[in-house]
């Protein structure tokens, strides 16, 4: 054999024990059994004296390794059936490739001015390139078929022993009855579940074919494929839920009645959206592109960015809409399931291509925190322009008063999520100064006791309208009165503390005794009549007219009264008690100064004291007052 036919001989044996070679002690093992069957084959002929190993010097021939390839690969690409319906053909196929990919690498890692190794090489990317083609088609139809050869109960399980899962008859199943076989989430209140959408022997098919398209260059397409399936499985998952996709503009031209309805379907979504289908989708990523980290985070996005921009699209319209007070609730529901989720979110969109899906559901929760400041500004103003009008009928309660203590009581069942959103921003106006210090011990209790500060003026405005002053303080009774009740039945009343309670009920306090000074004194003034003159110097008529002057006098009062509502059952019997408390000692008083007197003997001193209850007694415990305890 000539020197030339030798060092095709040598290269061969080389390429030989490096392919098969595992490392390069292994190579340098077999490099050693090859020496020892043909002295050719000795080791300081196999490998040069420098010890560097030059692909050029000792590879195979260019052209019949690349025939032989193409000739192995062609056959697959010319196939009209899945290559992947025979094992042994998948295995081969991707045989191939590795050769294919291993001889380009090898030669390109040397410099060359060979015009036909640069032709070869670039026959060889031509032949890679219709091989990743082939092999893309081959990812989506694996995609394709491998959901479809589960059963649709196994898509589902309970992390650790799907077999002693007994939850599935709490689940409720969305399928329909089109039979179309796509997965999709059921929306439950366990939300430990994982989403097997692929068989295991088809994930690990898939790793194969990624595995090779990313180390040929084709990641992109081969997330592209591979997102493009598993976006379909996203859509038609959130769609069964019951949620529309429209976009903010949509969303915020809805009717309130309809979009309260659209919240709760977006509440149920979005979390199984993040509790379920993304860790599931997760996951699989993981698995088909284990040890292709940035490929699988890049698939990831891709597979979660259409579902994920559509549920923040809808919170963000929530976030931007109308701040009419009444809108505050469902308003807090969203801001707390964005909350609730929010360390799901941070665990699953952190990485370099979903950072910006998890800054962007961030900025939306505090977008919704600002939309909550703002609604209870609307409060503010709400009470602030709510006109005197006409006085309510009796002294009653206002539905001012009624509306912003259920308001806020109702809030208040949010309090975490309103001390959150308060906590954030800086509530120091001038006006807060005049507040109770105990009322600041949080950004959420000053804005509270502003609210209460602001109601209470809106009530002493309103009470002017009355002419009588005893009504007025019957006005501000039964609304300080209401006021206390709310706050001390609730969390309200933690917020505003003891000392603003306390103070309160002195007022209510107060507004009694001026109720009952304003009321009864009239009374108590005909019994002060010339009452220091002695009984017997008193003509007849003089006191049988103050007797009479007395009861009339205290008729007249209950008549007037008798339209008038106490609302609180307590408070009236405590004036009731007031009331006779104070008009009978004085009634006795007179009678007593006059108990010689013939009048006085014929008219019995017992039956007026009775008169006087039961005026009393019908004035607090009648009819009139009947409903004036209902909320």
């Amino acid at each position: 054999m000539g020197e030339n036919g030798e060092e095709k001989l040598l290269a061969m044996a080389h390429h030989i024990a490096k392919t098969l070679g595992r490392d390069d002690s292994m190579t340098d093992d077999i490099l050693q059994i090859f020496s020892k069957f043909d002295g050719r084959f000795s080791r300081d002929k196999l490998s040069p004296s420098d010890g560097d190993y030059h692909p050029r010097a000792y590879a195979p021939p260019l052209e019949p390794t690349l025939h032989s390839l193409n000739r192995q690969i062609s056959q697959y690409l010319s196939a009209d059936h899945s290559i992947w319906s025979d094992t042994a053909d998948s295995s081969a196929f991707l045989k191939a490739i590795d050769e294919l990919l291993a001889f380009i690498r090898d030669w390109s890692h040397s410099a060359s001015t060979d015009r036909s190794v640069d032709a070869c090489l670039s026959r060889a990317d031509e032949l890679v390139g219709q091989a990743m083609f082939r092999l893309r088609d081959e990812f989506r139809t694996l995609m394709e078929t491998g959901g479809d050869s589960l059963e649709l109960g196994q898509r589902y399980g309970h992390g650790a022993d799907p077999a002693n899962d007994d939850s599935e008859e709490d689940l409720e199943d969305l399928e329909g009855d089109d039979n179309d076989h796509i997965p999709v989430a059921r929306p439950v209140t366990d939300y430990n579940i994982i989403i097997d959408a692929l068989p295991s022997g088809t994930i690990n098919d898939l790793h194969d074919v990624a595995k090779r398209m990313v180390a040929a260059g084709f990641s992109v397409d081969c997330s592209s494929v591979y997102s493009s399936c598993r976006r379909e499985f996203l859509d038609e998952s959130i769609s069964r839920l019951g949620l529309q996709k429209l976009s903010i503009e949509e969303a915020q031209k809805m009717p309130w009645q309809d979009l309260e309805d659209e919240i709760e379907r977006w509440i149920k979504a979005m979390n199984v959206a993040v509790r379920i289908l993304f860790p599931s989708e997760r996951r699989l990523c993981d698995r088909v592109f284990s040890g292709l980290s940035p490929t699988a985070d890049f698939s990831f996005m891709e597979v979660c960015r259409g579902s994920m921009v559509q549920l923040l699209n809808f919170a963000d319209a929530v976030s931007i809409g109308s701040r009419s007070p009444e809108r505050l609730f469902k308003v807090l529901d969203v801001f707390e399931t964005l909350r609730d989720l929010m360390p799901e979110l941070d665990a699953q969109f952190s990485d370099q291509f979903c950072l910006l899906l998890r800054n962007e559901a961030m900025a939306i929760w505090k977008r919704l925190g600002e939309a909550i400041r703002a609604i209870f500004m609307e409060l503010e103003n709400l009470i602030r322009r709510d006109p005197a009008k006409a006085a309510v009928p009796g002294g009653g309660l206002h539905p001012i008063t009624r509306y912003v203590m259920n308001y806020l009581r109702a809030a208040c069942r949010s309090r975490q999520a309103l001390e959150q959103v308060f906590d954030e921003s800086i509530l120091s106006p001038n006006e807060y100064a005049k507040l109770d210090s105990q009322a600041a011990s949080s950004s959420l209790s000053v804005q509270m006791a502003w609210i209460m500060d602001l109601l209470e003026s809106n009530l002493e405005a309103k009470s002017k309208i009355y002419r009588e002053a005893a009504l007025c303080s019957v006005f501000m009774m039964n609304n300080a009165k209401y006021i206390v009740q709310k706050v001390k039945d609730g969390d309200l009343g933690a917020l505003l503390g003891e000392d603003w309670i306390r103070k309160h009920v002195a007022k209510v306090r107060q507004y009694q005794q001026n109720y009952m000074r304003s009321s009864w004194n009239k009374v108590l003034g005909v019994l002060k009549l010339d009452t220091s003159s002695h009984a017997d110097r008193l003509e007849a008529t003089s006191m049988r007219e103050k007797l009479k002057l007395f009861i009339l006098t205290l008729e007249d009062i209950c008549k007037v009264q008798s339209t008038w509502v106490f609302v609180d059952e307590q408070m009236r019997e405590d004036l009731r008690v007031a009331a006779i408390k104070l008009l009978v000692p004085a009634y006795q008083d007179f009678v007593s100064r006059l108990q010689n007197g013939p009048e006085m003997r014929k008219h019995g001193a017992r039956s007026g004291v009775e008169e006087i209850e039961a005026l009393i007694d019908d004035l607090f415990r009648g009819r009139n007052q009947s409903d004036g305890g209902r909320v």
